[in-house]
């Protein structure tokens, strides 16, 4: 018996995102199945087909981002069967327009009966996932500095912490299987060393390796729904997820919805830290300001100052 974990990322680029995340959602074996499938139906559901195999893909920057939220609101709300017949009229626009290499144009109810099947699709997701039992895990990065050296980042080991403390509340028998999107084929040897070396020979990472299979899986995001599941996850908790004060970024308000969804699939734990003499609750959700090591960030020289802003006086 074992538990599979899922793993994406969003904001890796340190562009647009407020935050960097590494985003997993954990399903037993034995549910996972019936999780897929739920969602498959959701898709033909939603969009009269499956749009992970199509011209569409279940990609959060794509389905969530601010674009689709602007157009859902041109029009009141859609009924769901006008909604899915517009909706279908709208794609098939899109792929005849392809075929034959002229640019699509659909009608302004078709792309709002997109844009809206996108919002119910992406929702009716993260509810079909708390309804079979998926725990969601991430760390989340704030913008300090990157470590130098060779070995694996804390973002992945505190995810992996945080999936193991979820196994220990399980049936001793259950084992963690990790499953990422599949990288360049050199990064995921790195990824690969970089785990090995942590499981095997790191204190708490012999210990984590009595739950967790140290070895990952790698699959193509587009061929693995639960995968693309894990990039939506990462990708609202980057956008509307604030689990401490640390945390300032602006948040996007029409995602605010979705990141309640994704918050009730929080793992908690009680944990006793070997400083503290009780134990503490524990969220499968880490905040990680600064990625360096603890030697590393002591030989660091000082960080600058950040400059202060200067307040303008009020007018008269």
């Amino acid at each position: 018996m074992a538990f599979l974990l899922f793993v994406d990322e969003s904001g890796q680029d340190r562009q647009d995102s407020p935050y960097e995340v590494l985003a997993g959602v954990a399903v037993e074996d034995t549910r996972a199945w019936n999780l897929i499938t739920a969602i498959q139906a959701a898709e033909v559901q939603f969009f009269g087909q499956r749009i992970s195999t199509g011209q569409l893909e279940l990609k959060a920057k794509k389905i969530l981002k601010r674009k689709t939220f602007r157009l859902a609101a041109q029009l009141p709300d859609i009924e769901p069967a006008e909604r899915l017949r517009l909706t279908v009229a709208c794609l098939e626009e899109g792929v005849a327009a392809t075929r034959e290499g002229r640019p699509g144009v659909p009608k302004r109810a078709q792309l709002t009966a997109l844009a809206q099947a996108k919002l119910a699709f992406a929702s009716a997701i993260l509810t079909i996932c708390a309804q079979h039992g998926v725990r969601a895990f991430a760390s989340i990065v704030g913008d300090g500095p990157r470590p130098s050296g060779g070995f694996l980042r804390k973002d992945y080991s505190y995810l992996f912490e945080r999936f193991y403390y979820f196994l220990e509340g399980q049936h001793p028998y259950h084992q963690g299987i990790i499953v990422f999107d599949e990288l360049e084929r050199s990064q995921s040897h790195i990824l690969v060393d970089q785990m090995a070396h942590y499981f095997l020979q790191t204190a708490r990472g012999k210990m984590r390796a009595s739950r967790i299979i140290p070895e990952p899986m790698f699959v193509h995001s587009d061929l693995s729904s639960l995968v693309q599941v894990a990039d939506i996850v990462a990708y609202v908790i980057s956008w509307a997820v604030r689990t401490n004060e640390a945390m300032s970024k602006p948040v996007r308000e029409e995602l605010v919805p979705f990141a309640r969804l994704v918050s009730a699939l929080r793992h908690q734990t009680q944990q006793r830290p070997r400083d503290r003499r009780h134990a503490i609750r524990v969220s499968s959700f880490k905040f990680i300001e600064d990625l360096r090591p603890l030697g590393e960030r002591n030989s660091a020289p000082p960080a600058p100052p950040r400059p202060t802003k200067t307040k303008k006086a009020m007018p008269q």
